[in-house]
């Protein structure tokens, strides 16, 4: 199964101030890199309505006239025919006309608004800017008048993310996608398990963390085990330079870690954190000392991950999610020991259950708004009412009943077929079907006959069982930090940008310093770099903007 389409740096951002704090009022969920599609959903649903599949809930909602609406998603332009959207079509009265994302969609946004040529229905990132340029463009809509009158099943899925996803005026000016909690773990670090039953045999099945020491153990042991592998020197840890994200954030996630430090009642960015100069130091230890490749930082994401498939790696630090390709291959050449999977290491004085492995944002993925061209603004809001519904929500992920599943003893159940055929050929079948084309307004969690909303948790494989098993308990929410960066265009936004290079900039050289006190060095020349550059006028805007969410919150 593939992962849902998670954005690469954003999951840096919620966990990372050091290299991405996260842009714009909203806030957006996190995730590593991946080009994979999802895995949305946690076993906890709330504010879930009966289901109305049984028959047609909406032909007294259904405009008298049927009419089409021009949608721009970002992450799919899939022509809206597949027997989902047929079916949809068919109970709502509503046909799509998808805008194809050609390009680069951000560049695309941004033409849309400067030229005035807009949708009638738009999904962008939740995170950064662009929501925010959009809003106070007037190019997008408030929605709560229009949800308060043709929105029950909106009011009731969503319930406080409406309020949480409100901008600094109290209005809501879009809906958001992959809300509520995630309850499914994000980083971890991941070690191959065949080598691993050598090395540690008790741990190798999961359950129990390691420790850092016994980590640094292991990778000595393997590299004096295994000099080299069909002839070519053995990596005992490599990273993947172009997703620093998931490397600071699975390190972070050892000490426990968040997005920012919280000194009293300011919040500071995360390397002032006492731990985090433990953690940067103990990486540059694992790197003298030769455990992690020692040209790791030139690695793009394409040369780690071959590295990783040709079977000289012994472990990586990732979301489990990024190794589904070099897994795959991995599996195929030797079995499903051979992969690399995702296990718990915790630092000295860290409670294991209080690990930050796991970034997740209940407030969703991508902001859908409803743009000021929109001619049709009520039966629109109908059309989202019914997307929104749980009878949508299986409908979009679980496709057409009778097709793709059935109402067995009050449960969906999928067709056996199938669930099988999204296991072997996910692009194949959700072409063929419609499943999970479009992720409009999907709620993680459980529907009201305990089924998922997504349809692939039900296809859990080897890894996503391993990684719920050891890192479940580190799973946390962010939402309360993510985006806190100051308004784009003011003076204390440009020392926000200066503070962000200086660090990224700084933080791989540290990790490479020839000695401890060089990375000393390095460290405390990066504090007083960011200092001169204005990191405290900054902080505080962080902080007046975390205290001014907490009360928007209450």
């Amino acid at each position: 199964m593939k992962k849902k389409q998670v954005l690469p740096v954003v999951l840096a951002a919620a966990l990372m101030p050091a290299l991405l704090a996260g842009c714009g009022d909203g806030g957006s969920d996190n995730a590593a890199n991946t080009n994979s599609n999802a895995n949305g959903g946690s076993n906890a649903g709330t504010n879930a309505q009966p289901a109305n599949d049984g028959g047609d809930q909406t032909d007294a909602n259904k405009p008298s006239e049927p009419i089409t609406l021009t949608f721009f998603d970002k992450n799919t332009g899939a022509a809206f025919d597949n027997p989902v959207a047929q079916e949809i079509m068919k109970r709502t009265g509503v046909k799509v006309e998808i805008q194809q994302p050609t390009g680069n969609p951000s560049e695309k946004l941004n033409l849309m608004l400067a030229s005035n040529d807009l949708p009638d229905i738009i999904l962008m990132d939740r995170g950064g800017d662009i929501v925010n340029k959009y809003i106070a463009a007037g190019a997008i809509i408030p929605l709560n008048d229009l949800i308060d009158k043709y929105g029950p099943d909106v009011q009731s899925q969503y319930g406080d993310i409406l309020s949480k996803t409100r901008f600094k005026d109290g209005k809501n000016y879009y809906l958001s996608n992959w809300y509520g909690m995630d309850n499914d773990p994000v980083f971890g670090v991941q070690m191959r398990k065949d080598m691993l039953k050598e090395l540690a045999p008790d741990k190798a099945e999961g359950g129990q963390p390691f420790t850092t020491d016994e980590f640094e153990q292991l990778l000595k042991d393997f590299k004096a085990k295994y000099p080299t592998i069909d002839g070519k020197p053995s990596i005992p840890l490599t990273l993947n330079a172009e997703n620093m994200g998931a490397v600071l954030g699975t390190f972070k996630g050892m000490w426990g870690m968040k997005p920012y430090y919280e000194d009293g009642d300011s919040l500071k960015f995360d390397v002032k954190d006492p731990k985090y100069r433990e953690m940067i130091l103990y990486m540059n230890k694992l790197y003298r000392e030769g455990l992690i490749e020692q040209d790791w930082a030139v690695n793009k994401s394409q040369t780690w991950e071959q590295k990783i498939s040709n079977g000289i790696v012994f472990s990586t630090v990732s979301a489990y999610w990024d190794l589904g390709n070099a897994n795959g291959a991995l599996k195929k050449d030797g079995g499903a020991d051979k992969q690399l999977f995702a296990y718990k290491v915790v630092a000295p004085g860290t409670d294991p259950s209080q690990t930050t492995f796991g970034p997740r944002s209940p407030l969703g993925w991508d902001a859908i708004a409803i743009t000021k061209k929109n001619k049709h603004p009520e039966e629109t809001m109908k059309f989202i009412n019914y997307l929104a519904s749980e009878e949508g929500q299986y409908l979009l992920m679980w496709g057409v009943e009778g097709q793709t599943w059935d109402l067995k003893d009050g449960k969906h159940t999928p067709k056996p077929d199938v669930l099988q055929a999204l296991k072997d050929d996910w692009a194949g079948e959700t072409k063929k079907t419609g499943i999970r084309t479009w992720t409009w307004f999907i709620k993680n969690g459980l529907g009201s006959d305990g089924t998922p909303y997504d349809v692939s948790r039900l296809n859990r494989g080897e890894i996503e069982q391993m990684a719920s098993k050891n890192l479940l308990d580190s799973v946390y929410d962010t939402s309360p930090y993510d985006n806190l960066n100051p308004e784009g265009g003011t003076p204390v936004s440009l020392s926000y940008q200066k503070v962000q290079d200086i660090m990224k900039q700084s933080l791989t050289k540290i990790i490479i310093s020839k000695s401890e006190q060089e990375a000393n060095a390095g460290f405390d020349a990066m504090l007083a770099e960011m200092k001169a550059a204005g990191d405290e006028s900054v902080e505080k805007a962080i902080t007046d903007n975390y205290k001014t969410r907490m009360e928007l919150w209450k």
